[in-house]
């Protein structure tokens, strides 16, 4: 999970350079295309199978992680940053609520705390604001962390069905890239130029090397600890934002750190402690 956050951090910041450029239909459109081409790539060269006895589950996953997808993209477009980013990591308190429902997991109360004490760095590092106009943008938000919530859920059941990672990743973008062209057409299309290749490239390769980690972690690992390690993503790109755009931490934005970092910490270790 801590690839994947480093990975979705990358993404995070190419998006930013990206959208100088591109609206938010392009930015999902190209995400997913490049994404979709480099497991291509790797599953052509593997002579991997793309036949799965549960397509019915890979759709399901598939339609809701790009529902959730766009939903996110419209939250950042109406709200601020920081708002849109800490209402889709709801995610994680939705997926506690979920997991005894859907995934029969009686996870220890600890990891629920954790999981509480993470989004309170999560709100503390990114501090979110509204005004009242921006409650309706502010429940789609909330809608785009359910809907991660419950895509991340798919995830661990189709894991759990025997479905390998890459597959799970290939129909996600094969949909998403469908999808998110129709989605296209329906916006002031932007001419591409050669020089926007290497951003677009690295959008959808960052992306695609996130998803398969978080695929992976969430097949493999104990689900609300993958959920609290998943707040890492907030801390890379923080040290991004320091590092490219000269963004500077106080010393409540390094305080929110450590909380997020002890949170995923003590997660990791009650799992440990339990296994």
């Amino acid at each position: 999970m801590l690839v994947a956050a480093l990975g979705f951090a990358v993404m995070g910041a190419l998006v930013k350079v990206g959208a100088a450029k591109f609206n938010s239909a392009e930015l999902v459109f190209y995400r997913s295309l490049f994404g979709l081409m480099a497991i291509y790539v790797y599953i052509f060269a593997k002579k991997l199978p793309l036949a799965t006895p549960v397509m019915g589950k890979q759709m399901s996953r598939a339609l809701v992680g790009f529902a959730s997808l766009v939903l996110f993209f419209y939250a950042i477009a109406h709200l601020p940053l920081a708002t849109a980013v800490t209402l889709n990591y709801t995610s994680a308190l939705f997926l506690a609520l979920l997991m005894p429902l859907m995934l029969h997991e009686k996870p220890k109360p600890i990891l629920y705390a954790m999981v509480l004490l993470g989004f309170v760095g999560v709100v503390m590092l990114l501090k979110p604001s509204f005004a009242n106009q921006d409650l309706g943008a502010g429940a789609v938000g909330l809608l785009s962390g359910f809907g991660a919530a419950f895509a991340y859920v798919h995830v661990k059941q189709l894991g759990n069905l025997g479905e390998p990672d890459w597959r799970t990743v290939f129909y996600f973008t094969l949909i998403s890239t469908i999808a998110s062209g129709f989605w296209m057409l329906l916006q002031t299309y932007t001419a591409l130029t050669w020089q926007d290749i290497p951003t677009l490239l690295g959008l959808g390769t960052s992306a695609t090397i996130a998803q398969l980690a978080m695929t992976r972690a969430y097949r493999t690992g104990k689900t609300l600890t993958v959920a609290s390690l998943a707040y890492t993503t907030v801390i890379f790109a923080s040290v991004f934002g320091v590092f490219f755009w000269q963004e500077t931490l106080s010393l409540s934005e390094y305080i929110a750190i450590g909380v997020i970092i002890l949170s995923g910490m003590i997660s990791a270790n009650a799992t440990k402690n339990s296994a």
